[in-house]
């Protein structure tokens, strides 16, 4: 390898960690098989997913330039006339951890609650937000399955503590992900609200990212943010979708 290559590939893998520490969260891989089982959706629909391409560490999208607001599965009926919907009702958000799961039944009513108020204010921003089923609504329902905690101050020491930084940027560069973050794993599916058809379904896992902007946040604020992240850009997909963009 001569030495423009080497110089290239460093400029690659330098611009790629900078990009990633500019987020909040990332995509990666979903937990478990979801083409033969997803505990919310349901194995009819889940045997519909399709998997996007995991980004790694120096991906386009870790560059920058690739679609961000596609989901790690997911499937879109081709019948759909999209055109028609200019309003939406919004399930309250279920959670389907484990039986075995750590998080608290009070932290689960939290993060619940806190994602329906995420989905009701991205939501509202683009469409109209009903009580009721009704000709041009569609139902958005969705569901965590999996929550991972961030270790806070391991989190803030690793994120702040310069010799710190360069050990988490390491462990990014070799794995894709920063070191104590925390995790979020959901389901949605969004149906015709009269008919009950299914318009889109998708599974999503996302990570903490490297901002420094969280550093200090609780052991679920990166799974908030994953929320957030979600919310945005459902909303911001099912716009385009509804202005007569073509489905990707």
């Amino acid at each position: 390898m001569n030495r423009t290559s080497i110089g290239g590939g460093f400029a690659a893998a330098t611009l790629a960690l900078v990009m990633a520490g500019c987020s909040t969260t990332q995509q990666v891989k979903v937990s478990d098989d979801r083409g033969s089982y997803c505990p919310f959706l349901g194995r009819e629909v889940c045997a519909k997913l399709t998997p996007t391409p995991t980004p790694g560490a120096f991906s386009s999208e870790a560059m920058g330039t690739s679609d961000k607001s596609l989901a790690a599965l997911r499937y879109i009926n081709p019948e759909a006339h999209w055109t028609q919907y200019n309003k939406v009702m919004i399930a309250p958000v279920s959670f389907w951890g484990s039986n075995d799961t750590s998080v608290s039944k009070a932290d689960q009513l939290a993060l619940t609650n806190y994602f329906t108020q995420a989905l009701n204010t991205a939501l509202s921003q683009k469409f109209t937000v009903v009580q009721q089923p009704g000709p041009g609504v569609m139902e958005i329902a969705a569901a965590i399955e999996e929550i991972g905690k961030a270790t806070p101050v391991l989190r803030t020491v690793s994120m702040v503590i310069p010799q710190a930084r360069v050990l988490s940027t390491l462990k990014y560069a070799a794995t894709g992900t920063y070191a104590f973050v925390g995790s979020a794993q959901a389901e949605v599916k969004i149906t015709d609200a009269v008919s009950g058809a299914i318009l889109a379904a998708a599974v999503d896992k996302r990570v903490g990212g490297g901002n420094i902007k969280t550093a200090a946040q609780w052991q679920y604020g990166d799974a908030e943010n994953a929320m957030t992240d979600w919310s945005n850009l459902l909303a911001t997909r099912l716009a385009s979708w509804t202005s007569g963009t073509p489905p990707q």
